[in-house]
């Protein structure tokens, strides 16, 4: 059994199905049914991808496993049991044999007033079709407003957060509002929407190689984002964020990209964490329960090329470890020897939207219309299915102008930040999520 199809479960149960070629059931266990790839989010956000594209079918692509609907809530280990809801509010339950946690992660949250209320995360397919509606919405009511300060509020955007998934969103958002605001008869004299990237960090992406920093921070400004490093953000409000260094930003647009941490099931399983993520062995079994492994975002799995430390939470490693772990099941059932999990990132790719990217594949630094292009293809290659229908997408966005419209089908109420399903939209008839 399966608990989640991030990265690592969608890759764990799509090799165990090869492996196991029939002779045993294997049981996905998601709320969804779909894989979610994850770093073309900011694409569906930006109006360049159709929702779909990213999301790939589990039954439609995994076959021989059997998916169940559901969000885990608890492990009972000694009665091999897992406890889940399914996405009509029934309690439901699944025995098993052989139990591999992939669970992810979810919106990291900092004491700060005021932005659980007013600020929304980028974690799953809810929250970028949220955002994608709430952009062309805010430039559509600036277009109509008649007051200055209204219309200057409503076209600035604030990015918390210049990881990852925050540079990419402020990249291909601020083409995506200059696109919107240029069809707007209302703002063809201005003023330009503007964005800001804020991070307590001293320069953009620090997490990975300083030369792909450079290219990011240089490609965000040329485009009029203003990046400011060593800020923070000391309180929101519903008419703007006020900045630790005493300026308000009066603006409509709180999008909070500061990081993630494990899904809460990881804290109530009562086991060893690191940090928040269950501890692991480097065959990414969880000690004094040979019939439980764990991998991903929620597990702290050793990072062997790097002793003493632990693999970072990224989808290169998600995958290669819901591989691993796969075998490592395998052999526990007798086929096969169990494997060390041990992986060399190859490198990263940034996609800064239009023809821009920064990437150091191999760690040979590149920037620009190649860089861009190797992103695009590396991605193609990467997805395991709707290759065509992206590439599609791609080709009419290069093309054709941006397709601006709102949908309106979720609310702000419907995708809190603080919320322990970040990729299930939250309905009226929900729950209050207890911690």
């Amino acid at each position: 059994m399966i608990v989640g199809a991030g990265f690592a479960g969608y890759e764990c149960a799509r090799t165990l199905s090869r492996l196991a070629k029939g002779a045993a059931e294997i049981v996905l266990l998601n709320p969804h049914d779909y894989f979610l790839y994850v770093p073309l989010l900011p694409e569906v956000a930006a109006g360049i991808l159709e929702p779909r594209r990213v999301a790939v079918s589990l039954t439609g692509t995994l076959p021989g496993v059997r998916l169940v609907l559901g969000h885990a809530h608890d492990v009972d280990f000694d009665a091999r049991r897992v406890s889940y809801t399914d996405p009509e509010g029934r309690e439901g339950s699944l025995s098993y044999d052989r139990l591999v946690l992939t669970v992810g992660s979810v919106n990291k949250l900092l004491p700060v007033p005021g932005v659980a209320e007013h600020a929304h995360g980028f974690r799953g397919m809810p929250e970028a079709l949220y955002l994608r509606d709430h952009i062309t919405r805010q430039i559509e009511l600036a277009g109509a407003a008649e007051d200055p300060a209204e219309r200057s509020a409503r076209t600035t955007f604030v990015v918390v957060g210049a990881g990852y998934t925050g540079t990419e969103v402020a990249a291909h958002g601020v083409l995506f509002t200059d696109d919107l605001a240029r069809q707007n008869t209302g703002l063809r004299d201005g003023p330009r929407p503007r964005w800001l990237l804020l991070d307590v960090a001293d320069r953009l992406l620090p997490g990975l190689d300083e030369r792909l920093s450079r290219t990011a921070d240089r490609v965000l400004r040329s485009r009029g984002v203003d990046v400011r490093t060593r800020t923070s953000v000391k309180e929101a409000t519903s008419d703007g964020v006020l900045l630790d260094d005493g300026e308000f930003l009066h603006s409509r647009s709180l999008i909070w990209c500061v990081g993630v941490r494990p899904d809460p099931l990881v804290d109530s399983l009562g086991l060893p964490t690191d940090k928040g993520r269950l501890c692991v062995d480097k065959f990414l079994g969880v000690p004094g329960r040979p019939e439980v492994f764990a991998c991903g975002d929620a597990a702290a799995v050793p990072d062997l090329t790097r002793p003493g430390e632990v693999t970072p939470m990224t989808a290169q490693h998600a995958q290669r470890q819901g591989k691993v772990a796969a075998h490592n099941v395998a052999a526990s059932c007798g086929q096969g020897s169990p494997r060390a999990y041990e992986h060399r990132d190859l490198g990263f790719m940034v996609d800064l939207g239009g023809v821009q990217a920064a990437a150091n594949p191999l760690h040979i630094p590149l920037s620009g219309p190649l860089a861009g292009a190797l992103t695009r293809a590396y991605h193609l290659l990467a997805m395991p299915d709707n290759r065509i229908r992206v590439a599609a997408d791609w080709l009419l966005e290069a093309v054709l102008p941006r397709h601006g419209v709102q949908l309106g089908l979720l609310s702000s109420w419907s995708v809190p930040l603080d919320t322990e399903t970040p990729e299930v939209a939250r309905l009226p008839h929900d729950p209050p999520e207890t911690a």
